[in-house]
């Protein structure tokens, strides 16, 4: 097995190690065999702590705009600081893991992420709040990019869209358990409770994930060197392919964002004025992304990557449509469509990141994460905003226009793909 293919990263100075013939056995991780069952179930667990504390605050902003007398818009920062310490801290913290290794980073994320989540419910005001969120983004930072680079090395390679299709399923259920949660929990309690309610969850999560997690076998450590480090950003960045899916997952996460900042508010108020624990038990629908991330592999299989992209675009495009009805039934079809295509289109495009990436993974990976987040922290933000001046009508729009470019980046990406090979074959 070749350096390239064990996901060693050209930041690092790898030690040189023989070759081992072509006839050796592939001794990385595949379904079925030791320690992939043990791995699956502690990466989902690292993804249900990560998005449950990651969004502790979206599904509770509008018990703190009333507590502390602010509009959507300015609660929505309480998210938005949250996925930008992530985004801004993903890159650093993936080149650590270059040197300490996945597993060391990812477990002190989660160490990081879960005492910062047991102090948020103690903030004294909405600024406070925002900054310990942004501490606790940050902290998280460790978790994504650390995980993909993981997998991508220890999994074989026609099990990796599976294998990470199941980390991103384990976000899908931590995003919809914890909203769920605090929904009930502050109805009766208040959201301080709720949210320390998933601080204690990610606990749990964090302590299980470092037991079951396999040490990692194909793992090159190697000295942090900051100007190669640039070097391989600037060589990412580079490559059609992959500024195209860092696009693709930016766009699919500001959809989100923005949709799942805001449609609680929608849900509080007329028409349909539903109580908190109710509009937590919305958020259900995210079991949807569960099944959608986990199939993602076999989706590809049968469509290919762009045709999986179009119709997760497609998918989630008509769900927005369907939410702009004044009819409970219909807003919650529209979710569940925005859910599966979101979760589908993200599962696709972070599992060709880290294919496209043969050197670098984890630095490919990180500058994937840290569009994702931006993504999310601007739709958090303008999704907001937007219904504050037009209604959810607003918010949809943002979501419409965000579905378009992704449509118009896998149109362009077809094309480019149809020229080369004619060139190739010239």
């Amino acid at each position: 097995m070749s350096p390239a293919s064990t996901g060693a990263s050209t930041v690092v100075d790898a030690v040189p190690s023989v070759s081992a013939p072509d006839s050796a056995p592939d001794s990385r991780m595949a379904p079925g065999g030791p320690g992939y069952r043990r791995m699956s179930f502690a990466l989902f667990l690292a993804g249900v702590a990560t998005f449950a504390l990651l969004y502790s605050t979206q599904a509770l902003l509008p018990l703190i705009s009333g507590e502390f007398g602010v509009a959507a818009s300015e609660a929505s920062w309480t998210v938005a600081a949250a996925t930008g310490g992530l985004a801004l801290f993903v890159l650093p913290m993936s080149a650590l893991s270059e040197r300490f290794g996945r597993r060391t980073v990812m477990t002190g994320s989660l160490a990081v992420a879960v005492t910062v989540g047991m102090l948020v419910p103690f903030a004294p005001s909405l600024g406070w709040l925002v900054v310990l969120r942004g501490l606790q983004g940050a902290a998280l930072a460790g978790l994504p990019a650390s995980a993909t680079a993981y997998l991508a090395e220890e999994v074989r390679p026609r099990a990796l869209v599976t294998a990470i299709g199941l980390f991103v399923a384990g976000n899908s259920v931590g995003g919809m358990s914890g909203r769920v949660i605090t929904g009930w929990i502050a109805q009766e309690w208040g959201w301080r409770i709720a949210v320390g309610a998933v601080g204690v969850i990610a606990v749990g999560c964090a302590v299980a994930f470092r037991l079951l997690l396999p040490a990692p076998r194909h793992f090159m450590a190697g000295s942090l060197r900051p100007r190669v480090l640039a070097r391989t950003v600037r060589e990412h960045l580079a490559d059609p392919l992959l500024r195209r899916l860092y696009a693709i997952g930016a766009l699919f996460m500001t959809v989100f964002g923005g949709v799942y900042t805001v449609i609680g508010y929608r849900l509080t108020e007329a028409p349909f004025s539903l109580p908190q624990g109710i509009v937590g038990s919305i958020f259900l629908v995210y079991l949807v992304g569960t099944v959608s991330a986990s199939t993602a592999g076999r989706l590809v299989g049968r469509l290919g990557r762009r045709g999986a992209l179009y119709l997760a675009g497609g998918t989630t495009a008509t769900g927005l449509l369907l939410s702009l009805a004044d009819s409970l039934p219909m807003v919650l079809l529209g979710l569940v469509l925005i859910t599966a295509g979101f979760f589908a289109g993200h599962a696709v495009a972070s599992s060709a990141v880290s294919k496209t990436a043969t050197t670098g993974r984890a630095q490919a990976s990180a500058l994937y994460q840290s569009a994702y987040y931006i993504g999310s922290s601007a739709g958090s933000t303008v999704g907001a905003m937007a219904f504050h001046s037009g209604g959810w009508a607003g918010t949809v729009g943002v979501g419409v226009l965000a579905v378009f470019g992704v449509v118009t980046i896998t149109v362009f990406g077809s094309r480019a793909a149809r020229v080369q090979k004619r060139l190739a074959t010239a």
